[in-house]
């Protein structure tokens, strides 16, 4: 069988965002779950730490790669990202999904091609 290493990769950082949605751990990930359902990822398990006085990262793992949030609520600041190899799963409609949730002033969003040769910068 030939597999392919073909993968997206896209990183957002979002600005100006709710601080009691950056700083509630369970519900980021709750959210990041149904995001990478709505990609079409297999959510294998998740992580999350919620930290003091406030922040906090979730890691889903997916049978694809992940989607991951770090958070610093003071700043109204957060940084995603959600890799899949293959074709077959979208991480920007995981990376929307979350957009919409969190509901940024701000945002800067990066698609990568990995895995194909150099990393290429797609938009």
């Amino acid at each position: 069988m030939d597999y392919s290493t073909f993968g997206r990769h896209v990183t957002v950082d979002t600005w100006g965002v709710d601080f009691e949605k950056l700083n509630d751990a369970r519900f980021l990930e709750e959210q990041m779950i149904e995001a990478a359902r709505a990609a079409g990822a297999t959510v294998l398990s998740s992580q999350k730490q919620q930290f003091e006085p406030q922040g906090a990262t979730v890691l889903v793992l997916l049978s694809e790669s992940h989607i991951s949030i770090h958070t610093y609520p003071e700043k109204g600041f957060a940084a995603l990202d959600c890799y899949t190899c293959g074709e077959t799963v979208d991480p920007e409609v995981a990376i929307s999904h979350m957009i919409k949730v969190l509901v940024p002033k701000k945002t800067s969003v990066k698609l990568l091609k990995r895995g194909d040769g150099p990393i290429e910068v797609l938009k």
